[in-house]
């Protein structure tokens, strides 16, 4: 593996940059990397928090690369891009976009993708692949249950590029901040937040909430009751809260 991806670890956290500055276009390699350093992130039982950033000042990442659009790139480049965030949603930790600068086309989708994003106020957001003749496979499927039909039509049909703050208004981000300083800052009190708590438990919360994403609230409930029920009271941690709580005493949690 190169440098175009580096993966920081740090307890039961992950930090993945991509280091293409300054766009930190995605091409075919760095995909395959991600897609890499995502499958080997999955395979981690104590992993809580992954956060994703692009490296230098310009840009989260401004896209996938146009040049991987041609007809003899054109499959690999999706069943790349489009598995590699699958891995990325279907990951049991946290995962924390950070977006200072530029984030476009495929940048944008992979942001969102994500379970949270925080952006700085000098942010700027798009999908202007309808300017080349095509439009975003993932935007199209991610992003009408989060803003509406109307709204996902209107930005990819004209793909017009907006700021932070309208990006927060729609939904897109979920904290903005003033600067870089302040998105580390946040980032690092979010990972550490949740690090305190059972690792097994987050799990099976965010399988929950994802169940709450995906399906109608009856087939929802019942799935986090199945998780509850079979799952949870099996975990060490949950006997652990419990005790802990009754003996007024914090939790030591043995993240299984």
């Amino acid at each position: 593996m190169s440098d175009l991806v580096r993966l920081e670890r740090s307890a039961r956290a992950a930090a993945v940059v991509f280091s293409r500055p300054p766009l930190n276009i995605l091409d075919l390699e760095l995909l395959a990397e991600l897609d890499a350093v995502v499958s080997d992130l999955a395979g981690d039982e104590s992993l809580q928090v992954v956060t994703l950033a692009g490296a230098g000042e310009k840009a989260f990442s401004a896209g996938v690369s146009v040049q991987d659009h041609t007809p003899d790139k054109i499959d690999r480049m999706l069943l790349s891009f489009h598995g590699g965030i699958a891995k990325l949603r279907a990951l049991d930790a946290f995962t924390i976009a950070l977006v200072d600068g530029h984030c476009l086309g495929g940048g944008m989708e992979l942001a969102l993708a994500c379970d949270f994003v925080l952006a700085t106020d000098r942010s700027r957001f798009g999908q202007p692949e309808i300017a080349l003749g095509c439009f975003p496979p993932v935007a199209a499927a991610l992003y009408p249950r989060r803003i509406g039909t109307g709204r996902t039509l209107e930005l990819l049909l004209t793909g017009r590029v907006f700021g932070a703050d309208e990006a927060e208004r729609l939904g897109f981000v979920d904290e903005r901040l003033a600067d870089s300083a302040a998105l580390e800052t946040r980032a690092a009190e979010l990972a550490d937040a949740i690090t305190k708590q059972s690792a097994a438990v987050s799990r099976l919360t965010k399988r929950a909430v994802r169940a709450g994403e995906r399906l109608p609230y009856p087939a929802a409930v019942a799935e986090a009751e199945r998780l509850y029920l079979r799952d949870l009271v099996r975990v060490d941690d949950m006997q652990e809260g419990l005790n802990a709580f009754a003996a007024k005493r914090p939790p030591a949690w043995k993240h299984r």
